[in-house]
């Protein structure tokens, strides 16, 4: 490029991508295509507008290039992995964790769980390369803001699907990055649908600094569709409630609303979807009562036994009796309850980064944290208990450690809850996971603390010294491809892929498989392109 030819507001224009090249807001391949617009434009005022696209965005304010996606012949499918599977009882609840890149692993949870994630957390990667081979061609081992926005943009637009239209989404972010994710968020879930912006003391202390000692994150919280009272706007996830329409009952213990039905219903309300969720409580004449269904068969409850025969005990669920002679059992929405159920935009003590490193060290029986930047399990189980139902799917697709595993487990035992957790982690080796992230810390971890034992059979943590195992089950996916037009004997897509990992019963025909396949499995074939990809597009411009 010779300079002597531009005029100086050219110059200018492109010393300004330059720098924000340097400071890692935009990433090079996308400056070196405006830079190459700004050389040939007609004039110094389209020079101005062609540069202006590096740092605008028609709707946010500001401006990433999204990576185009692709068709590939690939079919990306679950697989279990059997070796790092266990089950420590049939009857307690299945979670799960799957190994691979997340934007497939939101592309096949999309099968089973569209429209029925209640909760979403996600830490992404905002300072190191871990985000799998779409990150590794495009990150350069240090994640520039653009790349951290084109990276989170698709995976937020699969998660949104994911969620219900009661669902929330967390996300952590730091200081230097918030506004920015924030406004892609905005772009995603709606500028409305944003309930706060928590502020988190993440460390204390640290060293001395000449300008103001950064000490705080964030976590961002957006609904899928907000729910607010109108009178004070207060958020209403769930059901809503006010003193005037719904506190009408009153017994010894003050006014209460009728809950939600304590029979599960919908998706995997079924007997057979959770047995140790069938079992008999007290009626109101001291009669057994089983969880039927509407439609008559038999059910599941949506509470543990323990927590609902206590309540049962202390009279907090009212009774209704259906026309057939059965029971549909509620719970009582005390007035207290409700009022105590608020967000607290600042966090501050048991929420430090620090915590989320001792939490790991006794689980692991080392003296150093196998996992940096681990967030602490009482920040999740904070979070978690914003959204007000117990029985809820928690989805956490930069799993890292587990630690949002580990905060639903303790969570369920702490308030009888029937959370299930469904956590994606990349295998990415490091110098201190040589077998990958998910091999060495993610799956390890909720090996020891849900069965308390190593994969090795080992018992020998000190986590076992102060804590009992929390129990039930983990399957563990690996994320596998098939070509679609493969028709190698037992190696087609009909032959591989495992409809009962889908939350389906085994087909009975081949034909109904191949439907369901061909319904359900061709945005699994979707691709972002790849850095190289990106690179060849811009050359032929």
């Amino acid at each position: 490029m010779d300079n002597k030819t531009l005029t100086a507001v050219k110059q200018s224009l492109i010393a300004e991508l330059e720098q924000r090249v340097q400071d890692k807001i935009l990433e090079p391949t996308n400056a070196a295509l405006l830079k190459k617009l700004i050389v040939n434009a007609d004039d110094d005022n389209e020079a101005t507008m062609i540069a202006a696209l590096g740092t605008t965005y028609k709707r946010t304010g500001f401006h990433f290039d999204k990576r185009m996606e692709k068709l590939t012949s690939d079919i990306k499918y679950f697989k279990k992995n059997e070796r790092l599977s266990f089950v420590t009882d049939p009857s307690k609840p299945t979670h799960k964790l799957i190994i691979g890149d997340n934007y497939e692993a939101l592309q096949n949870l999309l099968i089973e769980y569209k429209g029925k994630i209640d909760v979403i957390y996600i830490d992404p990667p905002y300072g190191k390369d871990s985000m799998g081979e779409f990150a590794q061609t495009n990150y350069e081992n240090a994640i520039t803001r653009d790349n951290l926005l084109s990276m989170l943009y698709p995976r937020l637009l699969l998660a949104k699907q994911l969620l219900n239209n009661d669902g929330i989404i967390f996300c952590s972010i730091d200081d230097r990055n918030q506004a920015y994710i924030k406004c892609l968020f905005d772009e995603v879930f709606g500028e409305s649908n944003m309930i706060s912006s928590i502020c988190r003391e993440a460390i204390k202390g640290g060293t001395k600094t000449k300008n103001i000692k950064r000490v705080h994150d964030y976590v961002l919280v957006y609904a899928k569709q907000l729910k607010v009272d109108n009178k004070d706007k207060t958020v209403l996830l769930g059901e809503e409630f006010n003193d005037e329409n719904n506190f009408i009952f009153e017994d010894d213990k003050g006014k209460y609303a009728k809950g939600r039905e304590l029979n599960k219903w919908g998706a995997g309300s079924r007997r057979e979807d959770s047995p140790s969720m069938w079992y008999p409580i007290k009626g109101p004449k001291g009669e057994d009562i089983y969880p039927i269904r509407n439609d008559g068969s038999e059910g599941r409850w949506r509470w543990g036994k323990t927590k609902l025969t206590t309540a049962v005990k202390n009279g907090e669920v009212i009774y209704e009796k259906r026309s057939d002679g059965t029971f549909v059992v509620y719970e009582k929405i005390r007035e207290n309850k409700i009022k105590n159920r608020q967000l607290i935009s600042i966090l501050k003590d048991n929420y430090l980064n620090a915590n989320g490193s001792e939490d790991l060290k006794p689980i692991f029986n080392k003296l150093m944290s196998p996992f940096d930047y681990a967030k602490p399990v009482e920040l999740i189980k904070e979070l978690l208990v914003y959204y007000p139902i117990d029985d809820c799917v928690v989805l956490d697709f930069f799993a890292g450690s587990g630690t949002t595993g580990h905060a639903v487990l303790d969570l369920n035992k702490i308030d009888g809850g029937n959370r299930q957790f469904i956590l994606c982690q990349l295998n990415e080796k490091t110098d201190t996971t040589p077998n990958g992230i998910a091999f060495d810390v993610t799956s390890k971890r909720l090996k020891r603390i849900m069965t308390g034992e190593c994969y090795d059979g080992s018992k020998d943590f000190k986590w076992l010294e102060d804590n009992e195992p929390y129990g039930d089950n983990l399957d563990v996916y690996d994320i596998a491809s098939v070509k679609n037009n493969n028709s190698s004997e037992g190696k087609t897509p009909f032959d591989v892929i495992d409809e009962k990992l889908y939350g389906k019963k085994e087909f009975s025909t081949l034909k109904e498989k191949v439907d369901w396949i061909c319904s359900n499995f061709a945005h699994t074939q979707q691709s972002i392109e790849s850095d190289k990809e990106w690179q060849e597009r811009i050359k032929k411009m």
